[in-house]
């Protein structure tokens, strides 16, 4: 009992003023680490912004002083009031800096719309810091007033009589009891200021760094479109397309508008910066959310109106969404924010609004832009694709655990002695016969063979099911060891170089086709990679005299007959064409195509920026649908001189 009596009415404390936010910074700034000391500025600097996007103002400057721990914000705007306020009996300027929940941003009469809403900013930054100057120009007349923590310590004074044009300039310096450290980053103001200039593209912001004595002046008149060109270009990724899709100052209803800019990349995930009214919202909201499922709905929509997606492909949001660079910036009178710290819009309309403005230009974009949407939508397969493979692999490797454990290389591989995947090399044959020459001439140390049984499967038109439990390709898949679709991981991978050993005939090309297929389909990051390689074993071997030359295809041949008529006109030359790799003699497949000192490899690689040319081009050659193939085949018949039949 004596414990609860302790508890009474002196207990109760009553902060005034800006009490509350020296005792408790964290709730108004988020923190006081790095990202707290950095707010204190963006609050002074969107009070300028908002300025400019009400059309009151076209410059900033921000000036880091030499100690870099203070800094002067200036704009052109209007000015802060200096007049007496009827209720406070104190200059307005005085009313905003001391005061939490001031300021005229409430009933959108003087701002249309603005990045501060709650009316605390310039009140929170007076608070938090050891000093502040506000110098105000407007009416022909320059004030000052003097602050330190909050408190005035001058009065409101004239300072100066026929000033030209109007604008506020804030000087402070972050308090150093309250901040874990009060110097200022110079790479993340410039950043930052420059991003504001991207989403006012009327704006200009001059950022005097004197610390490193630097000066940048940022003005983008291609607004988020040529910020998302930036996006990409940072991200050091490829775009699958060359327009870029906008949505660009939308008039909506109650005075709300949004710019949305939009692009898909070869990037592996999702890039969405957000913004309302000009301030970062880093924890997304109500507006991001709108943008995806909008995104989301008119791509789905348009590929079912062509019937784009393949049978067996179940496609997600994120399989949509993959690879997508975005800009969502929305306007809003009156948006509402989950903390003072405004990182996440919660605002219900505003899902409604991107939403419905997204979805409908996007549908129209890319029905109105053929080549774009062909490579969007070939984007948005392959990860879905990748994304199935993946799946497919886990849930056989679960059901298969007990069978492979004991067995875990298929029985025809005929492995090599060494334990580095660096230098150990897979050579994949066509057929035993092939094998059993390859098995003979290769050097066991680093050299092995697995044959295959005729023509694999195509997994172009087969299912994932299929996939797995073809025998052949799960045999390659069990000797590489490194996995399969995003599960695959090249630390696995037993042979750092994979190489198609196959017949120089249309049989041969058609096997290493399906396999090359297969390895694209499932296993890409083996091409990526540079693992992946095609043996050139010689078609025609030509002995003249004591020498023998070795030929690839019928050009070549003709080219070295040529050129030993040309040094001896009455030369014999015995030609023999090798009908396959099983013809060959164990030392001469070593000679001509096993040695690496002699043999000839072509590496595999995706050319840059061709992913999607790629993805499109093996669609059609290898897919159930025979029109793509037809129509290459009588495209380039005249090109065919000789067919191997």
């Amino acid at each position: 009992m004596a414990e609860t009596d302790s508890y009474t009415g002196k207990d109760i404390q009553i902060l005034e003023g800006l009490d509350p936010v020296r005792k408790r910074p964290g709730m108004y700034i988020g923190g006081t680490g790095k990202p707290g000391l950095h707010h204190l500025l963006w609050e002074i600097v969107d009070n300028g912004v908002d300025e400019a996007t009400n059309g009151y103002a076209s410059a900033i400057e921000v000036v880091l002083h030499r100690d870099g721990a203070s800094v002067t914000v200036t704009d052109n705007g209007r000015g802060i009031p200096v007049d007496r306020h009827p209720e406070k009996r104190v200059p307005a300027l005085q009313v905003i800096l001391t005061t939490l929940h001031s300021g005229a941003k409430f009933d959108g009469t003087q701002y249309i719309t603005s990045g501060g809403l709650h009316g605390v900013g310039a009140s929170v930054v007076n608070a938090l810091s050891s000093e502040l100057v506000a110098t105000v120009r407007r009416d022909g007349k320059t004030w000052r007033q003097r602050y330190v923590r909050g408190v005035p310590k001058t009065a409101l004074r004239e300072i100066a009589d026929g000033t030209r044009g109007s604008g506020t300039t804030i000087f402070f310096r972050p308090d150093e009891r309250i901040f874990e450290t009060v110097t200022f980053d110079p790479e993340w103001i410039t950043e930052q200021l420059e991003i504001k200039t991207y989403l006012n593209r009327n704006l200009k912001i001059l950022f005097k760094d004197e610390v490193r004595g630097n000066r940048h002046v940022y003005h983008h008149e291609g607004g988020i479109a040529e910020y998302l060109g930036e996006l990409v270009h940072r991200g050091n990724t490829r775009p699958v397309h060359e327009e870029i899709f906008t949505v660009l100052q939308r008039e909506m209803h109650d005075g709300a508008r949004i710019e949305v800019a939009l692009q898909w990349t070869e990037a592996p995930k999702e890039t969405v910066r957000s913004f309302v009214n000009g301030i970062p919202t880093r924890s997304g909201g109500t507006h991001e959310q709108g943008f995806k499922t909008a995104v989301r709905s008119a791509v789905r929509a348009y590929l079912d109106t062509h019937n784009l997606v393949p049978r067996g492909v179940d496609l997600s949001a994120d399989d949509i969404r993959e690879g997508i660079v975005a800009i969502v910036n929305v306007f809003m009178i009156d948006p509402q924010f989950q903390g003072q710290t405004k990182e996440k819009l919660n605002s219900t309309s505003a899902r409604t609004l991107v939403s419905g403005a997204v979805r409908l230009a996007l549908e129209q974009f890319l029905n109105s832009h053929p080549t774009a949407s062909d490579r969007i939508a070939a984007r948005v397969i392959q990860a879905a694709r990748a994304r199935l493979a993946s799946r497919a692999a886990a849930r056989s490797a679960r059901k298969k655990a007990r069978v492979y454990r004991r067995l875990t290389l298929p029985g025809k591989l005929a492995d090599c002695s060494s334990n580095d995947p660096e230098e150990a090399e897979l050579f994949i044959v066509e057929g035993d016969s092939a094998g059993g020459s390859a098995k003979q001439g290769r050097d066991r140390t680093y050299q092995a063979v697995l044959p295959l049984r005729g023509k694999v499967l195509n997994v172009e038109q087969a299912s994932l099911k299929r996939v797995v439990a073809n025998n052949e390709l799960s045999n390659v898949m069990q000797a590489l060891g490194c996995g399969l679709g995003a599960a695959l991981d090249l630390s696995k991978l037993r042979y750092h170089k994979v190489i198609l050993l196959m017949d120089a005939d249309s049989d041969g090309h058609h096997i290493a086709t399906l396999l090359l297929t297969f390895f694209y389909r499932h296993m890409r990051q083996l091409i990526d990679g540079g693992h992946v390689y095609v043996a050139e074993p010689p078609l025609y071997r030509l002995n003249a005299g004591k020498e023998t030359y070795w030929a690839q295809d019928d050009k070549e041949k003709a080219r070295i007959v040529r050129r030993l008529k040309k040094r001896r006109r009455d030369i014999k030359i015995d030609i023999q064409r090798f009908k396959g790799l099983g013809e060959m003699m164990p030392n001469t497949l070593k000679k001509t195509t096993l040695d690496p000192s002699r043999r000839r490899l072509l590496q595999v690689t995706i050319p840059e920026g061709q992913i999607a040319v790629t993805d499109s081009v093996i669609g059609e050659l290898m897919g159930k649908d025979a029109a793509p193939r037809y129509r290459f085949i009588m495209n380039h018949a005249v090109e065919v001189q000789e067919l191997d039949v």
